[in-house]
């Protein structure tokens, strides 16, 4: 699950521009892809927000080649470059602008950080992954050895999408080698506008949410929240349908509804507020499973408009490897991938989300097909079916 502009807050220790910005790294012996020791990411989610598909895909990536993950601007009272370390072959670039930076030099600014970095650590034979096509702005004189356009959502759709973003998005589905979907609904979208369009849905990683089905230590702003729990985990925004989330409270005052993770773009004040609603914040990746281990059922309120149209949210497969029925109103890719198991129910008023809830509270279920699905769609899986791609586009245009 992902939304344009993230809260660009961050706290890391950052280095001053200099000119041993960056520091030398090794590129990894015996990568795929003959050649190629690098791929540069532009992004318009943080590394340090949401884990989700960037997270999951360039991690693996990074056991390949060296992986430059490269944010959107933050603006402040400095001009500076954010470097920083996450694994030995995974790091994260961060420019850090004026206030008051005009448009043309901060695209300016942003191109030189990326001429720096190819520059100090002799980067030539590389992939340009990207996950927002404005970076084009910046980035189109680089010669990679690959493009690729992972499209994990209709950006276009999103609350303050800037204005140029289709046209962006025509530039780069025209330099692009390949380009992967986050969803079935997206790969049917964008299929007529490229020769080489795959699909890959939401993955999941099976052994990190499993342990929620085991009665993980309950975490301490949980424990005086009764139960019946009915969680959420994701990014708060106009996706969310806050009317349905106020009307399922009001009308169940017995039931307590936990949600996780940040607010973004969206006035804190809309937000249902009650004595059986707990905003308990943003968590991290790690933590997750034990507040799944502590819920009764999890929920994907989402509304039904241009934002949810193309989605394909991460929770649902994590929801169901933790052992969580699932209630979802319908969105389309999660209705048509998962609404025909038992553990998963499709509701689309809020009379029938209630009733759903409360049948999920009581049943049992056979969760066997559900478990094969998911052993068989981790991020490991998805990441290798990418690279024979990358592979064999790589063989077709040395031939």
């Amino acid at each position: 699950m992902s939304q344009y502009q993230p809260d660009p807050k961050n706290s890391q220790v950052s280095r001053e521009v200099t000119s041993s910005l960056f520091i030398n790294q090794t590129p990894p012996v015996g990568s795929s892809l003959d050649g190629v020791t690098d791929l540069i990411c532009f992004s318009h989610l943080r590394w340090n927000f949401v884990y989700q598909r960037p997270q999951h895909l360039l991690s693996r990536a990074s056991k390949q080649w060296r992986v430059w993950f490269i944010e959107e601007p933050i603006y402040g009272d400095n001009q500076r470059v954010e470097v920083r370390t996450i694994s030995e072959n995974m790091t994260v670039v961060v420019p850090h602008l004026r206030h008051g930076t005009n448009p043309d030099e901060a695209l300016r600014q942003q191109r030189e950080v990326v001429d720096q970095l190819l520059a100090q650590q002799n980067i030539q034979d590389f992939i340009a992954w990207y996950y927002t096509p404005m970076a084009l702005s910046f980035s189109n004189h680089l010669k990679p050895r690959m493009t690729i356009y992972d499209c994990m959502d209709e950006l276009s759709a999103f609350l303050g999408a800037p204005a140029s973003l289709l046209d962006k998005e025509k530039a780069l589905l025209t330099q692009a080698d390949l380009v992967f979907t986050g969803g079935l609904s997206l790969f049917e979208a964008k299929q007529a506008r490229h020769p080489n369009v795959f699909a890959f849905p939401s993955s999941i990683d099976y052994r990190h949410f499993e342990p929620a089905r085991h009665a993980l230590p309950e975490p301490a702003d949980l424990q005086n929240i009764p139960g019946p729990r009915i969680g959420f985990c994701g990014v708060i925004d106009e996706r969310m349908d806050l009317t349905l989330l106020r009307n399922l409270a009001n009308s169940r005052p017995d039931w307590q509804f936990v949600l996780l993770g940040p607010v973004v773009k969206i006035n804190h004040a809309t937000l249902p507020q009650g004595p059986n609603i707990h905003y308990l914040g943003m968590k991290s990746y790690k933590e997750l499973p034990a507040y799944f281990s502590h819920w009764d059922v999890a929920i994907m309120p989402f509304a039904i408009n241009e934002a949810t149209r193309y989605i394909s949210p991460t929770k649902t497969p994590e929801y169901l490897a933790a052992g969580l029925p699932v209630v979802s109103t319908p969105i389309q890719d999660v209705a048509r991938t998962y609404g025909g198991w038992a553990p998963v129910a499709i509701a689309d008023s809020p009379q029938s989300f209630e009733q759903a809830i409360e049948k999920m509270l009581t049943q049992s279920d056979d969760w066997t097909a559900v478990d094969e699905y998911l052993l068989a769609n981790s991020w490991d899986t998805t990441w290798e079916e990418m690279s024979r791609l990358m592979q064999a586009q790589r063989a077709l245009v040395f031939e």
